[in-house]
């Protein structure tokens, strides 16, 4: 009986790990090992990480990185009906809520940066230091814990201390105790992306008519600029489409059960895990210095191995 209990156990975790999940582990992984080729690039250099804009960068790449580990955490928690602690999930909740915000903000940050360095030329060496660079990451760092501050002081205005103790599938639900809780989520969410939205178009508007104004190898050098805001542009609205996910989602669960857990996955291959690895990747390409020392520290790992 006991063999027959283990077997039956066995049939069923193999029926669990079906394709959609094995892909996310490889997706994640995949994603996880040019994330980390990039952070190692940041740091083999002296240069990036007494520059401010490649101090963001490191910054976002941070970000990401934890975000596709704890999402994929969060995801075979759920899979799998693995209960933890209320105590656990809220360490899970915090860190994830913060990194999630973390990077559009840094992203906003980083257009900013290029606006004082081709709008105001002279001053972006007083304006982007090393030691400003460090406290524009604390203040990302701030800006993004607030939604999350602000679920859970209701939250633990609402419920007893020994809630925490208890053991139950862990999922951002769990800590909206209120209805208006999640609207009023939203509506941070959005007012958050709403200046988003204002600083980036503000930036491109300037850059462009700088863009206009300048010529040969200067105006060159500002279109680059131009094309990193829009790039900046597509990654927040890559993020913003993450945000309006929820709700398409719930739509989606009133006609049909099985349609939902299709768009759930899509949405969440699409616009959580893929946007983490692509978007950065893509940036350090496009850079040509750090894209020279990324080929030169691939070039020999691939000897030395």
């Amino acid at each position: 009986m006991a063999g027959n209990n283990s077997l039956d156990g066995g049939e069923s975790l193999l029926r669990k790990l079906n394709d959609r999940v094995i892909s996310v582990q490889v997706l994640v992984s995949v994603f996880l090992s040019i994330n980390v080729m990039l952070i190692t690039t940041f740091c083999r250099k002296d240069y990036f990480y007494t520059n401010m804009r490649y101090i963001l960068f490191a910054n976002a790449l941070l970000s990401d990185c934890l975000m596709l580990v704890l999402s994929n955490i969060l995801l075979l928690l759920s899979y799998f009906d693995f209960k933890i602690q209320m105590w656990l999930c809220l360490v899970l909740f915090i860190v994830s809520s913060l990194y999630n915000c973390v990077t559009p903000v840094t992203l906003t940050t980083m257009t900013l940066e290029r606006y004082v360095a081709i709008c105001m030329p002279m001053r972006h060496a007083e304006l982007c230091t090393t030691r400003r660079a460090l406290h524009c990451v604390l203040i990302i760092h701030s800006l993004s814990s607030v939604p999350c501050i602000t679920i859970l002081s209701v939250f633990f205005a609402s419920v007893s201390l020994s809630f925490l103790k208890q053991y139950r599938l862990c999922s951002v639900e769990m800590f909206i105790v209120h209805g208006w809780q999640s609207h009023l989520r939203s509506a941070i969410s959005q007012l958050y992306f709403l200046i988003m939205v204002i600083i980036i178009m503000f930036s491109y508007i300037k850059i462009m008519k700088v863009a206009k104004a300048a010529s040969g190898e200067n105006k060159k050098s500002t279109f680059k600029g131009l094309r990193t805001v829009v790039l900046h542009a597509f990654q927040l609205l890559l993020c913003l489409i993450q945000l309006w996910c929820p709700f398409i989602e719930a739509a989606v669960m009133q006609i049909d059960f099985i349609l939902f857990n299709n768009v759930r996955f899509f949405n969440y291959v699409a616009f959580s895990l893929v946007p983490r690895c692509l978007s950065p990747l893509i940036y350090g390409i496009r850079d040509e210095k750090f894209f020279h020392a990324m080929k030169y520290h691939v070039t020999w790992t691939r000897i030395f191995f």
